[in-house]
């Protein structure tokens, strides 16, 4: 059940004590209630807490909050809706995907009738409630962040194409193909289904797809949240800045060429001064204070 729940505990990583542990079971829970107290329209869902998690472990509780604030209400929001309905329709552009790359594998898949249910977790926690290797979660994280609100969909097709021929061998029937889909091997080739995720995204858009168009927030707002964010990119803010200061009477400077158009590179969104790979590049120094011990487990 994953809507309606209370939020349950989630994994953390291994090595972090106990005393440590509490304190972010604790900072997590207060992260969540904070989200759903300003926003009463979203709901928690089973799940969140993996995102908050995540999150919360590289940035720290501070910077965490006004991050996980604008992902409730863009890229995930329609998880985050009282009932299913609207995290249906983003499973549902799951299988015209596998058809148009691989019809076999769509035959093999509806003739099963396993449906797309195995990738729901893969899809609200952003994978972070299916791998084991922190490392992966936090590469997928950065992935999701700066791009397209679907895109765990096309990185969930990317995967299942990655394994067509695993599947292919399995018996086909319900049972057996979603115990197999729904584990993730430990040893994926993530860059190379990052890009395929990518590529699939280009050759497939969205609006193809949907067999039926309903209203997703998470897609309508998109744009404007894009807009949003590149006016707050590191080189669009050192610009406002030094337009202030030469209207101000400083020293006229030379604002910094415009950076180029690239969806999939938006350093410092939402007023946060890295992003999350940057940050758990440079490790956290949350991280830092569980030894090196720790740190080796993570990266």
């Amino acid at each position: 059940m994953f809507w309606g729940s209370p939020p349950q505990p989630a994994a953390l990583p291994p090595g972090v004590p106990p005393e440590q542990r509490r304190v972010l079971q604790q900072q997590r829970a207060g992260l969540i209630l904070h989200v759903l107290r300003a926003h009463p329209p979203l709901h928690y869902y089973q799940g969140y807490h993996d995102v908050a998690l995540v999150l919360l472990l590289v940035l720290g509780q501070r910077r965490a909050a006004p991050l996980l604030e604008q992902l409730s209400t863009h890229h995930l929001r329609d998880f985050m809706d009282p009932t299913m309905d609207s995290t249906k329709h983003i499973l549902n552009y799951l299988m015209p995907l596998l058809q148009r790359e691989s019809p076999r594998l769509h035959d093999f898949m509806q003739r099963a009738e396993v449906g797309t249910l195995f990738a729901l977790s893969w899809l609200i926690t952003w994978y972070g409630h299916v791998l084991t290797d922190f490392h992966h979660t936090l590469r997928l994280y950065d992935f999701f962040l700066a791009s397209h609100p679907l895109m765990p969909v096309y990185f969930a097709a990317a995967v299942v194409l990655h394994r067509e021929e695993e599947v292919l061998g399995a018996p086909c029937d319900m049972p057996s193909l979603h115990q197999l889909l729904s584990r993730i091997p430990p040893d994926l080739p993530y860059e190379r289904l990052v890009l395929r995720a990518q590529e699939l995204f280009q050759r497939h858009p969205h609006a193809r797809l949907a067999r039926q168009h309903r209203k997703s927030i998470a897609i309508q707002s998109f744009g404007a949240f894009q807009h949003a964010a590149s006016h707050q990119r590191p080189d669009a803010v050192l610009r406002r800045q030094r337009r202030e200061l030469a209207g101000a009477g400083g020293d006229a400077v030379s604002p910094l060429p415009a950076a180029g158009h690239n969806p999939l590179v938006k350093a410092a969104v939402w007023g946060l001064s890295a992003t999350l790979g940057a940050v758990a590049l440079a490790v956290t120094h949350t991280a830092l204070d569980w030894g090196p011990e720790f740190l080796l487990r993570l990266f």
